[in-house]
């Protein structure tokens, strides 16, 4: 058994774990900020205080002081993600899961039949999994900066296995123009820079391929009634949270129609169990065997509730289609 990593001390800029906290917006350089939350590990209760800020102007979020590149990696490690992944079993089933992939695969199947799909963030591609439904004559790759990805390769979810970002150095050249349809599920929120990762999956696509990309909402009532607990805000994990409208703005700009905007589909109904599991994630199984039936009633209300969040600004997510044109920037 391999000894675990060191725990980062997270205690300021000087922290090798932590880049120097910025006084602008990463998104628009706006310097009037205002601090939305401090919040610590909530799965792993490591020690240390995170911190999200929100620009006044364009309402852009993100973590500042923001990981480093070793700080990320820390809590990317393969044992984050096995407990991370517990956790969401707790709070969405294996079933939910699927069905909410097969459903986003589902409201894409409009799209002409692409020869080629990257699927980036794609874990243990379980999207790619459900789409092939969908797409039976499409070659489904994926992107992950874990070793899941290599292992839904092994287990044949996808054709091939890319380990890292698309801003990772060399990546967005090997694929470029090689695929018609790129998919982001949840992943720009982890991306240390939204604007190149966004810029690279154009790089990767033909022109007139179809870019997806779906992200929690900043702008989601939960998070301001919930705080901490909102299970997207994801501290450490999530570097930016974006607004509806900052994306659009950008897709536009680098040469992108956009052509679907959805704030309904991909509402995930987790927000009210998820609040009261987190701060029982670390407790003794007894205790969380105590409070099960009380998350089980939040996760009724949660799935209950679900047609009526979808409409309003509870809805906790957004999916943008857009199609690269000719001349797009990359």
């Amino acid at each position: 058994m391999q000894p675990s990593p060191p725990t980062p001390q997270v205690t300021g800029a000087r922290d090798p774990f932590q880049e120097p906290r910025r006084e602008d917006c990463p998104w628009c350089g706006s310097p009037r900020l205002r601090t939305r939350l401090r919040a610590s590990d909530p799965l792993r209760h490591r020690p240390g205080t995170f911190v999200l800020d929100e620009c006044r102007d364009c309402d852009h979020v993100f973590q500042n002081p923001r990981l480093t590149a070793e700080g990320l990696a820390f809590y990317h490690r393969d044992f984050y993600e096995r407990h991370l992944e517990e956790f969401a079993g707790r709070v969405l089933s294996a079933r939910a899961v699927r069905r909410r992939h097969r459903a986003a695969a589902y409201a894409l199947s409009a799209l002409r039949d692409p020869e080629s799909w990257l699927d980036v963030g794609t874990g243990h591609a379980r999207f790619p999994e459900a789409a092939k439904e969908f797409f039976p004559y499409t070659s489904f790759d994926g992107l992950d900066p874990t070793a899941r990805v290599e292992q839904a390769l092994l287990e044949g979810r996808v054709e091939e296995a890319h380990r890292g970002y698309l801003t990772t150095p060399g990546m967005a050249h090997r694929l470029r123009s090689r695929y018609d349809v790129l998919s982001m599920f949840h992943h720009l929120e982890h991306a240390p820079d939204p604007r190149a990762e966004l810029r690279a999956a154009l790089t990767a696509l033909r022109p007139g391929g179809y870019l997806v990309v779906e992200v929690p909402d900043p702008g989601c009532a939960f998070a301001t009634l919930l705080g901490r607990w909102w299970l997207p805000h994801g501290q450490p994990r999530h570097l930016h949270l974006l607004p509806l409208a900052n994306l659009r703005a950008e897709l536009e700009t680098l040469g992108c129609t956009i052509l679907v905007t959805d704030r309904k589909a991909p509402h995930v109904p987790y927000d009210l169990s998820a609040a009261l599991a987190l701060p029982l994630a670390s407790v003794p199984s007894f205790l969380r065997a105590m409070a099960a039936p009380v998350i089980d009633v939040a996760a009724i209300l949660d799935h209950t509730l679900a047609p009526l969040f979808r409409r309003t600004f509870f809805s906790n997510a957004y999916r943008i289609v857009a199609r690269k044109e000719v001349g797009a920037v990359t």
